[in-house]
């Protein structure tokens, strides 16, 4: 039995890999028959700075190329910017990163990633999973915004090329767009929005663009036009100025993952963004939805006094927001009446999408969604994927889920 040290105590591999966190996901998944139901992750990740020499020869610009791959050979740093400061590896309820590699998988030919991912996905019975990157997620803070073109168009290369390709059609993904060029990312809406496994674009919200500059306009219409999705995740700064003030990584967290969604969500709604594409999901993740209601009162309460200042605007603030997506990871669940409240407030049963944010330390079993007590068994199925299977026209895997999806008016034409 291997053993290795632990802040002071000695523990077994198998304590620090994630055999007994997926057995366990197994077991509850059995004792609530969640192999019958579709459940559908809309926000997973993978760790792309593991095949980082698998990614940039994608790379088009020579020079960059060179420099970037140089730079890695030489002294291994990140090509990503930094989260300095950042511990959330090393607390809290944790998965421990630094064992990943004692995972083993099989020679079968298959990705690693692909093989990892469909071990957690068995595990908590996921039919279907959307893959994000994890450092990429910081990538609108890179000074230079021609090295954020070259990297998200060589990481969606190979994710659309190597990647998804392997995965069963089990994965699907919607890609990072290099936000800070407009026309670089309607380039990658052209060219990766037909692909298999594309189910549309992700835009990451630790950034400081106006998502509702006129730039973006063909952009956001390339999508609607494609019947793509459009998403928003959001993350964590320490670098942000606002938050230099906090002390604790605990605090930033907090703050982070809700306030880049808070901030764009609120230029989307404002200029009137829903009126312009009203035929274009979007979908806001990762930053829970306690801030959700909040908005949407201060958002009415300041349109009411102040009509003029959003004059393409036909309703309220609140009633665009309820038109859009939210992912529930991760969802606050200390007070159960003021969730019942977000919940009624949002529309969850056709609005809310089950998400796991696996394997970051936060993520959220199906569970999470099915144990709540005051949801219908309508709205257990819909967030839990019939509605995310309507958006990205994914197929039931077996007979009672799709028994499920008819019983529902979920399924699709890809059934």
């Amino acid at each position: 039995m291997d053993l290795i040290a632990d802040r002071g105590r000695r523990v077994t591999v198998e304590e620090l890999n994630t055999t007994r966190l997926l057995a366990h996901a197994r077991k509850q998944a059995v004792q609530r028959k969640f192999d019958d139901l579709l459940i559908v992750d809309v926000d997973a990740h993978h760790y792309e700075n593991e095949h980082m020499s698998e990614i940039l020869p994608f790379m088009e610009n020579d020079v960059l190329k060179q420099i970037t791959m140089g730079g890695r050979a030489t002294t291994r740093r990140s090509i990503m910017p930094s989260q300095a400061g950042f511990t959330q590896d090393m607390g809290g309820r944790v998965t421990r990163y630094p064992m990943r590699g004692s995972e083993k998988t099989d020679s079968n030919g298959k990705h690693r990633d692909i093989q990892l991912g469909e071990r957690w996905m068995d595990a908590m019975s996921v039919d279907y999973s959307c893959l994000f990157p994890t450092g990429m997620l910081n990538i609108g803070m890179h000074p230079q915004k021609e090295m954020e073109v070259e990297l998200c168009w060589a990481y969606n290369r190979w994710l659309t090329e190597k990647v998804l390709p392997e995965s069963n059609n089990r994965f699907f993904s919607m890609l990072c767009i290099p936000f800070s060029d407009p026309e670089a990312s309607l380039r990658h809406v052209e060219t990766f929005g037909d692909r298999k496994g594309v189910g549309g674009f992700m835009v990451t919200t630790v950034r400081h663009l106006q998502v509702n500059d006129n730039a973006y306009m063909k952009v956001y219409r390339a999508m609607e036009e494609r019947g793509l999705v459009l998403s928003f995740h959001s993350g964590p700064s320490w670098s942000e100025p606002v938050f230099r003030a906090c002390n604790r990584f605990l605090s930033v967290h907090a703050l982070g993952f809700s306030f880049y969604n808070i901030l764009h969500c609120t230029n989307w709604v404002i200029n009137g963004m829903g009126e312009r594409f009203p035929k274009l999901p979007v979908v806001w993740i990762e930053s829970g939805l306690a801030w959700v209601p909040f908005l949407m009162q201060r958002l009415d309460h300041e349109y009411m006094m102040r009509p003029s200042e959003a004059p393409v605007l036909k309703k309220k603030p609140s009633d665009y927001m309820r038109d859009m997506f939210y992912s529930s990871q991760p969802m606050e669940i200390q007070d159960y009446e003021a969730m019942e409240c977000t919940f009624r407030m949002i529309n969850a049963e056709t609005q809310l999408l089950y998400s796991s944010d696996y394997p970051h330390w936060d993520f959220d079993l199906p569970s999470t969604i099915y144990d709540l007590p005051f949801l219908s068994e309508k709205a257990k199925h819909n967030i839990l994927g019939g509605t995310a299977a309507r958006l990205f026209k994914l197929p039931p895997r077996n007979a009672a889920q799709k028994a499920n999806l008819e019983k529902f008016g979920n399924l699709t034409a890809a059934a």
